[in-house]
């Protein structure tokens, strides 16, 4: 059946319904045939009508009295008995149904209704998140502030509870089930056209490329966000067309890598995911020997961007079986110990490093290895891999240069390439640029804007910048800098910088503002929010765009007609 409530209700109530229809039956026919005295004394027998009205108010013990006429001692006997029968048979009936309330079957299959009619009442853009956890909690924040819907998928109850209690606003629909079942992902609105994304972060790899493969079946178009943990993992989704591979510890090396070489690339991405702004102090990442305590994941990671940038690397490993897969001639100096060991420190050099990262995956552990460093060489620079959002605090005040935090890099990585395509797009290639071109476009930032522009991205089209598009569909030319135009004065202009316009296939970083645009360009701007607001009405208020082409006022009907 398609209504499964209705089958569970109809599956288990079957019974108590046969008893309660058996039971009437049996008082209403002994009414029929049992000889009545109506009220001159002739005998006469009940109607169906009057036998079935009597036993239905007596059964239910309201008891109007005896109708039509007064009762005779045969009758009255017999209704003595078919009120115990009929009662037994409520009782039975009412005990089932209390039952059935209570029925986990029957609740879950109604939470699964009303999650099914939640998600097809969105009629705004929507992420499906799956999991919840404290990484998903805060990618679900992002997307509400920015008005996008999240629909969420957890196999964990106590999970679904948090996330009740989170109460979200506005309301998150989530559905206790099977991350990993097509028929789930098509109740959570996959297959929907204004359906954004799917975001699937679980630290099982093969549970992420197993619902890569399922939702790229249902649904081509739909944009993912899936993590991985290793090369070997990243290459795979890369294959069955998977988006944006969320890799934490390749993104972690990477920052490192850009740190070494063009340490304003990562000061600007850093601007861009809202963790710092354009004044901070330089990532600074010395040349010389590293300690690096833990060769698991990232520990490898980190030892082919290291080596190619020519540092000498010292590994630390508790664990003698995590180097079973490496041959000798392929990884660095190793050393098998205890990294919280002062004695295992010294033996690896810690009075000759210049740094040491901690990238084990326990926090308290990361935490004591800095700590004894920190004792045996007060000049080492001090790099952690944070695991769990609860220890920032402890990590902010141990005084740790620097940070990495794989929850954080997976929700800005998420949510920017979710909430703002343009901007990732842009890190993209920013990352191919060198130190020159980094520095000198934060020295423009800096001094166009300020030390934390806005982002703003506007494509040229029927709906987000009607004005641009009918103008340009009309043969018209216009240029970029008509989006610098100051409202105030036509002269002025605002405090803005073209950061990437994206046309068909082709990129264009830092644009010349006398690039020609054409429709369905899509650029992403940094600026402040009086230039954010321009650029908004020109793109879309008649008036205010006829102003910055013309630099003359539009005239109203009510303007033509007092003139």
């Amino acid at each position: 059946m398609t209504n499964s409530t209705l089958w569970i209700v109809l599956l288990r109530m079957r019974m108590p319904f046969i008893v309660i229809i058996v039971t009437y039956t049996i008082a209403i026919t002994g009414l029929l045939l049992i000889d009545g005295v109506d009220d001159k004394g002739n005998i006469y027998h009940m109607s169906i009508f009057d036998a079935y009205y009597f036993v239905t108010y007596t059964a239910n013990t309201i008891g109007f009295g005896e109708t039509p006429y007064a009762f005779t001692y045969p009758q009255r006997m017999w209704v003595s008995f078919s009120i115990y029968l009929t009662v037994l048979g409520w009782f039975y009936g009412i005990g089932t149904l209390v039952s059935l309330l209570q029925d986990k079957v029957l609740l879950e299959e109604l939470r699964r209704n009303k999650f099914r009619r939640n998600v097809k009442n969105i009629r705004q853009s929507f992420i499906i998140v799956l999991g919840y956890n404290n990484i998903t909690s805060e990618i679900i924040k992002k997307a509400l502030s920015y008005d996008i819907k999240t629909v969420v998928i957890e196999s964990d109850e106590n999970r679904v509870n948090d996330l009740l209690l989170e109460n979200f606003t506005p309301y998150v629909p989530v559905l206790l089930s099977d991350v990993s079942s097509p028929k789930v992902l098509e109740e959570a609105g996959i297959e929907k056209s204004n359906c954004r994304g799917l975001v699937c972060l679980f630290n099982d790899d093969k549970l992420n490329l197993k619902v890569a493969v399922m939702a790229k079946i249902l649904n081509r178009n739909i944009k993912l966000v899936v993590k991985a943990s290793t090369a070997n993992q990243s290459e795979n989704l890369d294959d069955i067309g998977v988006d944006i591979v969320a890799n934490p510890f390749s993104i972690i090396s990477k920052e490192i890598d850009i740190a070494f070489k063009a340490p304003n690339i990562l000061k600007l991405e850093k601007w861009i995911y809202k963790i710092d702004n354009l004044n901070a102090q330089t990532p600074n990442f010395p040349m010389g020997r590293y300690i690096i305590c833990g060769f698991g994941r990232m520990g490898n990671y980190l030892q082919d961007r290291l080596r190619d940038n020519e540092i000498e690397l010292v590994f630390i490993e508790i664990d003698e079986k995590k180097l079973a897969n490496y041959k000798e001639d392929s990884v660095s100096r190793i050393i098998i110990g205890d990294a919280d060991d002062k004695r295992v420190l010294t033996k690896a050099g810690i009075l000759e490093s210049v740094a040491i990262i901690a990238a084990t995956n326990d926090d308290t552990t990361n935490l004591s290895i800095l700590s004894s460093a920190k004792k045996l060489n007060p000049k080492i620079v001090t790099i952690a891999r944070e695991n769990e959002l609860g220890y920032v605090s402890m990590f902010q005040n141990s005084r740790i240069d620097h940070i990495f935090l794989p929850a954080n890099i997976l929700i800005n990585k998420t949510t920017n390439a979710l909430i703002n395509p343009l901007s990732d797009l842009f890190i993209q290639e920013m990352i191919t640029k060198d130190e020159t071109w980094a520095s000198s476009l934060v020295k423009r930032l800096t001094q166009t804007i300020d030390e934390n522009p806005l982002l703003e991205s506007i494509e040229i089209d029927n709906f987000d910048a009607p004005e641009i598009y009918k103008h340009l569909d009309n043969g018209e030319e216009l240029k970029l800098k008509i989006f610098r135009t100051s409202l105030h004065n036509r002269e002025l202009t605002n405090n803005i910088v073209p950061l990437a316009l994206i046309r068909g296939g082709e990129k264009y970083l830092i644009p010349d503002w006398d690039m020609p645009l054409e429709k369905n360009d899509k650029i992403l701007f940094a600026c402040d929010e009086y230039a954010r607001d321009d650029m908004q009405n020109i793109a879309q208020n008649i008036y205010e765009f006829y102003y910055a082409y013309s630099g003359k006022e539009k005239r109203t009907i009510l303007r033509r007609i007092l003139k």
